[in-house]
């Protein structure tokens, strides 16, 4: 028998949040509902949910805190829904560990689209950690996938959630080009759109993190006009 994901919805709007339920479970999956952003962290503890929808603004804190809060504890996809679609505070909220961002209003069809996406991304995460490689390490560059630890010469470098991704995903593909598309579409999905501005600010904030010199990068070479090359040699 098959085990349905379990999705948590945040939101404190309530004919939306019934609207997604509603729909949700229309196709299968099982959830779970609150409109405060405390009650959300104790949900995720207790009931390890597969993915996490989160609308930002909550009555009691901001769905920023959610995420900071929760994001180093839970496997969980974190799709983040708000009305709030200013290009600085997407990457805020995809930078403090949201996977996937969708701009109210929004239809059912997008909704259950990023969910998939999200689904995806969740099994294949768990159907590959026992075989990836657990260190990898170029030059003075070392990264410890296990405790999600990045270092330069031993000292350690800290990263975002979101720039740990994006460079947790290169050293995947070291030496080999990947394109703007697909970092976009490996990292927040298909269906994001001109992300691309997005992904130069966090990759120049990466380089400015490992390089000794940002503008002379030895680690990150940009492919120009194609996308991002993190060196193996």
């Amino acid at each position: 028998m098959d085990i349905k994901p379990l999705i948590l919805i945040v939101e404190d709007d309530k004919p939306i949040k019934k609207f997604m339920k509603v729909s949700l479970e229309a196709q299968g999956y099982k959830c779970i509902e609150t409109e405060f952003g405390n009650t959300a962290i104790a949900l995720i503890f207790s009931n390890n949910p597969d993915i996490i929808i989160l609308d930002l603004g909550l009555p009691d804190i901001d769905g920023l805190n959610v995420i900071e809060k929760v994001r180093e504890s839970t496997k969980a996809r974190i799709i983040v829904v708000s009305a709030r679609g200013h290009e600085s505070e997407k990457v805020e909220a995809l930078d403090s560990g949201a996977d996937d961002y969708l701009t109210k209003p929004f239809s059912v069809a997008e909704l259950l689209a990023r969910i998939r996406v999200a689904l995806r991304h969740f099994n294949g995460d768990s159907n590959s950690q026992n075989i990836a490689q657990s260190v990898f390490q170029v030059k003075d560059l070392k990264i410890d996938f296990e405790k999600r630890r990045v270092t330069i010469l031993h000292e350690e470098i800290h990263l975002t959630p979101m720039e740990y991704k994006l460079i947790e995903l290169m050293s995947r593909y070291a030496g080999r080009v990947l394109t703007h598309k697909y970092i976009i579409d490996e990292i927040w999905g298909s269906y994001f759109e001109n992300e691309t501005q997005s992904l130069r600010v966090f990759m120049a904030n990466i380089r400015r993190k490992i390089e000794k010199d940002p503008a002379q990068p030895q680690y990150i070479i940009t492919e120009v006009g194609v996308g991002y090359r993190l060196v193996d040699e």
